[in-house]
């Protein structure tokens, strides 16, 4: 497998520092399971960053801390009991989360939510599509981080096929269109909405709720 388009240096360092938010780590984590170049970036980054903690000078908690962390644990107790039970049709990073079934969204095209917390209303959802599918013509009103798991699909910007990561924000305006030969699979992070584009792209506007 050759992987061709990799997170940004910058996404890579949140991602292994722990700063980056629950929903896009989620993508991050696939492209990371299937990319021996980017895992290595990720290792790299955390040796440096446990090296910098043991160099810091150590400052005095406060008294109510251990309070603070203990009530939190208590809060989140429902959650770290869900057994981490890998699903064969689930990517590994989705295997804490709740995933619904596979919904129909359109012709060749099923789309299945992940029930992820997200404070800035990013949705986690998989996306899967038939050989030789269109995708509709759109703009984005926010940012859309994708891992494809399995097929390929390509748009203006290049080919993406297993293990790529494709990172767009409001700039792009794109089509991506499904390759022959095998259902293309997806992860993805979509953080505000579909803006479709063209004529027909406006009729179908108020129908789309990914």
């Amino acid at each position: 497998m050759t992987i061709t388009h990799h997170p940004s240096d910058e996404t890579l360092a949140a991602f292994a520092s722990g700063t980056l938010d629950e929903a896009r780590s989620i993508v991050v984590a696939a492209h990371v399971s299937l990319c021996a170049r980017c895992r290595a970036t990720v290792h790299a980054l955390e040796q440096i960053g446990g090296a910098m903690v043991e160099r810091a000078e150590p400052a005095p908690l406060r008294a109510e801390a251990i309070e603070a962390v203990m009530s939190r644990l208590d809060s989140n107790s429902d959650v770290s009991a869900r057994p981490h039970v890998p699903k064969q049709d689930y990517p590994l990073a989705l295997s804490p989360y709740d995933v619904g079934p596979w919904r129909r969204i359109g012709r060749g095209l099923y789309w299945r939510k992940a029930d992820v917390y997200s404070q800035d209303g990013t949705r986690v959802f998989m996306l899967k599509a038939a050989p030789g599918t269109w995708l509709p013509h759109h703009r984005h009103a926010g940012t859309e981080w994708t891992c494809v798991l399995a097929g390929a699909f390509h748009h203006d910007l290049g080919r993406y096929g297993p293990g790529d990561f494709d990172e767009a924000d409001e700039s792009v305006e794109h089509r991506p269109f499904v390759e022959q030969g095998a259902t293309c699979v997806c992860l993805v992070a979509l953080q505000g909405g579909l803006k479709l584009q063209g004529w027909i792209g406006r009729l179908l506007q108020p129908f789309v709720r990914l």
